[in-house]
């Protein structure tokens, strides 16, 4: 007769049997269609509220998966695509003025973009800071004012860059081109407030 299986034996492989099926449980939730739909549903949704809804849309539902259905988390990840988007649009203008094929008239007006971009790049990244401890701040509207006020700054930033751009001091197709990196950053900056200001009353 086989020896029966001590008590500790048996406790241990219940606790494997309960972690496998919590795993089980858990991966299924992540894989759950229904789940990602709804995500999708409320990101779609969320970004009815913002100046570009299609933009909105496209740069964050990739992203359903972390958002899900939490406000602060969609914003958390809008400001992330914004700051993305800034850092790319100001890699491009600095190359621009390095390759030296501009007046120097617009050389100054184009390393004053620069700086504009480089200070909505400190703004987004300073908002995205206090973000993360959004939820444990025991002023959470303060903090969600302070956010409001850089993001606000960071897209003005933008704008004025965008406004001041040459129109004349390179090929036609690079201009455009970049004048398209700057319009897209500041859209995108337009949703993460949009969406901070959603959040105001979470």
């Amino acid at each position: 007769m086989a020896p029966l299986q001590s008590n500790s034996s048996i406790s241990f492989l219940a606790s494997f049997v309960v972690i496998a099926l919590t795993a089980t449980a858990c991966a299924a939730v992540r894989n759950d269609p229904y789940s990602s739909s709804k995500a999708l549903h409320f990101i779609r949704t969320s970004c009815t509220a913002t100046d570009y809804p299609n933009l909105c849309f496209s740069s964050l539902s990739g992203y359903a998966g972390t958002i899900r259905t939490d406000p602060v988390q969609l914003a958390q990840a809008a400001l992330s695509v914004s700051l993305t988007g800034a850092r790319a649009t100001a890699t491009s203008i600095s190359k621009i003025l390095k390759s030296g094929g501009v007046g120097s008239r617009e050389a100054g007006v184009i390393s004053d973009c620069v700086d504009n971009i480089g200070d909505s790049v400190e703004e987004l990244r300073k908002t995205i800071k206090e973000m993360e401890g959004l939820r444990k701040s025991k002023n959470f509207k303060l903090c969600v004012n302070d956010m409001q006020t850089w993001v606000s700054s960071a897209l003005t930033d933008e704008n004025t860059c965008m406004e001041e751009f040459p129109s004349t001091s390179m090929a036609l197709a690079a201009r455009n081109s970049v004048r398209g990196e700057i319009v897209k950053a500041a859209q995108l900056t337009s949703n993460a407030l949009s969406l901070i200001n959603g959040i105001s009353g979470v």
